[in-house]
């Protein structure tokens, strides 16, 4: 390893996840064998040295993984934007034999590193000629490796997919509207909510996309029409008179026309106050965006960047370029730091210019697609259907286990569907409710208010069709007509539509394109990485477990807890690694007595030098023999002298409340891509049913004749399974203390 001694830091704006990211920085570089100094106070600590700068151990990091912020402070520096505050820099990191610098920030404080990084030979040499460092000591520290992570709550950084606090930001977003929709309908009232964004439009497109907002305002494609405040008063007066009793209209803090010129919320607010008669009430969410406890996605995101941010520096060579940590295709990535903040700044120029066609060009194709799907989505009504149109009959229904997001998924494919100039028809009570006849046209305002509705508002069941049932949907299938269908659900779906599949001679009603859309909070489903639910369950774990920590700390205690996931391990290790629990045990591995002989005696050491909580998670289906009662049982015998246990079985918690704006907005896409897959295999005749999925940052569609060679049918879960491929992280952030260890 050429490099021994590594510093982090974090800069400009805070973001939630940042303390994620400094924790997993040090202790992979503590468990790499290199030294690891803290600079707190951002780069102006760089500047001052002594004391900001504070050498790490494992425990320095502890129990940060949940806080908001960042323990070790941000500033802005204008010391550190000179030459000579460079100088200073250099300096003490040279005094302190520092020579590899982990930067956690946005645009602006990775492209500091890099001009640091830059200017390094060159500061050298006037701290050479100063006097200030022999030149055996310049030889030592001829390269300065800088590796960065994007904490920006905006996502506006080109390159990756997400950055560190985007995804809690997006909850508190959620949160905030979800709320004030309930006021605004018992009043019949209309809210602005003001979102962050000056350069990128990300929060306030995907925040109107998951709340079911009636308009949004981005700096990237401003309203197209020069009369845009006209055609948003009618599209809100359209919705009035369809019967809806809210408006929420979201903007990016950097709205503009286009012209160029800024669009406020006093100006919109003018607007509709005026033309509605009403009055409009103005929510400014501010830094509360910022704020709070970072999501579960965004603790996990930020542990795996940092791991691999202290892996890059130690395989650095001299002649590398400064790179920076992202994700795309659900991987982590290494891109180059220069290319990137380039192509970022392109966007800010391009809006700017008033080049929007430019700007939605450097957004990725995700981006674009959710403007798109949003235009249709907050239409008072759908397009009327085109003369001489084939209208195709299109159920869609809910199968399985409920899982939050399948509210959001029959939501955008009915009026996705109906705006194509479709009749879309909904199934109660999954098919179950088929074999009845369950079935009933739907309307646009069918599926108000379904945007942030967990559960399953059209019903669901776990029944999987046999026998007469196959009889009796068939015959509900010829006597509704019914051209295709759209099954979100789990795994009894999956296996549904595979039975029906092979009953096609049978039944020849069968013989009609059908869709499956996982949706399983389990995430156990064939060809897709991630259900839809899985999310949510997972945010659910992680704001329990959290509570234990705090409850747990009082006293010397280790808690044991349940969580779902069936044969499927994907909530524990993930859980897991967000939350900080020293072990988890999942069915892919099973449980061991030797196991939990070690992992109490782990227990035992840790409690003894002065560790106050100890947390274990389980897979409900882990073992059938060492079960939770089990190993509470033996914890408590083996460590009653120096720790009490605590069983906490989370149930169905996991499965209820509103669904995470990453769910809503999966649905969404998902959703989209079916239906428009239907339609299309409608058109041409083809009946083939197939289930969809995200794999490798690609939306595929698999044959459902697939579905057996694909799963591990006893255990009812993908053959192949990603994110196992996450365990070793997990193991190593839930290490003790090296001291601990003996």
């Amino acid at each position: 390893m050429a490099t021994k001694r590594i510093a982090v830091l974090t800069s400009g704006g805070d973001a939630q996840g940042m303390n994620a990211a400094v924790r997993a920085v040090v202790r992979t570089a503590l468990d790499k064998g290199a030294e690891i100094y803290a600079v707190y106070e951002g780069y102006q600590g760089l500047v001052e040295g002594g004391a900001r700068i504070r050498k790490m151990d494992w425990d320095s990091v502890g129990g940060i993984l949940q806080q908001g912020g960042t323990v070790i402070g941000t500033a802005r520096s204008e010391e550190f934007r000179t030459r000579e505050g460079r100088r200073k820099a250099a300096l003490n990191l040279i005094q302190l034999g520092i020579d590899g610098l982990v930067v956690i920030g946005g645009d602006g404080s990775l492209t500091g590193a890099n001009i640091f990084r830059q200017e390094w030979p060159s500061l050298l040499s006037e701290l050479l000629q100063s006097g200030e460092i022999s030149a055996e000591t310049a030889a030592q520290y001829p390269n300065l490796v800088i590796v960065g992570m994007v904490g920006s709550i905006d996502n506006d950084f080109s390159g990756t997919d997400m950055t560190i606090g985007a995804d809690s930001a997006l909850h508190r977003i959620t949160d905030a509207v979800d709320a004030i929709t309930s006021t605004a309908a018992s009043h019949q009232r209309t809210f602005i909510v003001k979102v962050m964004g000056r350069n990128c439009g990300y929060l306030a497109l995907y925040g109107a996309l998951a709340t079911g907002a009636d308009w949004v305002l981005i700096p990237e494609a401003p309203p197209d029409v020069e009369n845009w405040q006209e055609v948003m008063v009618e599209r809100l007066k359209a919705g009035t008179r369809a019967g809806r009793r809210d408006h929420i209209v979201i903007m990016a803090e950097g709205a503009q026309d286009r012209y160029g010129n800024y669009i406020g919320s006093a100006d919109v607010q003018r607007v509709l106050e005026d033309a509605l008669q009403e009055e409009v009430r103005v929510t400014v969410l501010g830094h509360v965006q910022r704020g709070g406890r970072p999501s579960a996605y965004d603790r996990t995101l930020a542990t795996l960047f940092g791991h691999e941010a202290v892996i890059a520096i130690l395989e650095a060579q001299p002649e590398d370029e400064p790179i920076v940590i992202g994700t795309r295709a659900n991987r982590i990535i290494r891109i180059p730091l220069t290319e990137s903040v380039e192509q970022t700044r392109q966007v800010a120029e391009a809006i700017k210019a008033r080049d929007y066609e430019k700007a939605m060009a450097l957004r990725s194709s995700s981006f674009k697609d959710a403007f798109s799907t949003l235009r249709t989505m907050i239409r008072a009504l759908p397009h009327p259907p085109e003369a001489g149109q084939k209208r195709f009959r299109i159920a869609i229904f809910n199968a399985g286990a409920p899982a939050p997001g399948m509210n959001n998924a029959g939501r955008a494919a009915v009026r996705l569907g109906l705006d194509k100039g479709h009749i879309m028809l909904g199934v109660n009570n999954g098919f179950e409710g088929l074999a009845e006849g369950q079935v009933k046209e739907l309307v646009w305002t069918s599926v108000s208010g379904w945007a942030s509705a967990g559960g399953s508002m059209l019903g669901t069941s776990r029944m999987i069709p046999k026998g007469k049932d196959m009889y009796a949907i068939a015959r509900a299938i010829e006597d509704h007509q019914i051209d295709a269908m759209l099954v979100i659900g789990g795994w009894n779906a999956y296996e549904s539509i595979y039975a029906m599949s092979k009953e096609r001679p049978t039944f020849p009603a069968f013989n009609i394109p059908i869709v499956c859309m996982p949706a399983s909070i389990n995430n156990s489903l064939p060809g897709s990485e991630l259900s839809i639910g899985a999310d949510t369950a997972l945010n659910n774990i992680v704001e329990a477990v959290d509570k234990i920590k705090q409850s747990a700390v009082a006293t010397r205690r280790c808690f044991v807890v349940e969580v779902m996931g069936h044969w499927c391990g994907y909530l524990a290790l993930m859980s897991a690694l967000s939350t900080g629990a020293e072990r988890f045990y999942l069915p892919e591995e099973g449980i061991t007595l030797q196991q939990l002989q070690e992992d109490v005696n782990m227990l035992r050491r840790g409690f003894n030098t002065g560790k106050r909580l100890g947390l274990v998670i389980r897979n409900e289906y882990a073992n059938p023999i060492y079960t939770t009662s089990f190993i509470c049982s033996l914890f408590e015998e083996e460590g009653q002298d120096v720790f009490d246990v605590r069983p906490a079985i989370l149930g169905h918690l996991q499965q209820g409340g509103d669904p995470s704006p990453f769910d809503r907005i999966q649905a969404t896409r998902l959703a989209t891509l079916c239906l428009q897959h239907l339609i299309d295999q409608c058109n041409r005749g083809d009946t083939t049913s197939s289930f969809i999925g995200l794999q490798n940052g690609k939306f595929l569609f698999h044959d459902m004749r697939d579905f057996d060679r694909m799963v591990d049918l006893e255990c009812q879960r993908p053959r192949e399974q990603w994110w196992l491929g996450l365990k070793p992280i997990a193991n190593l952030m839930a290490k003790l203390a090296p001291n601990r260890a003996a």
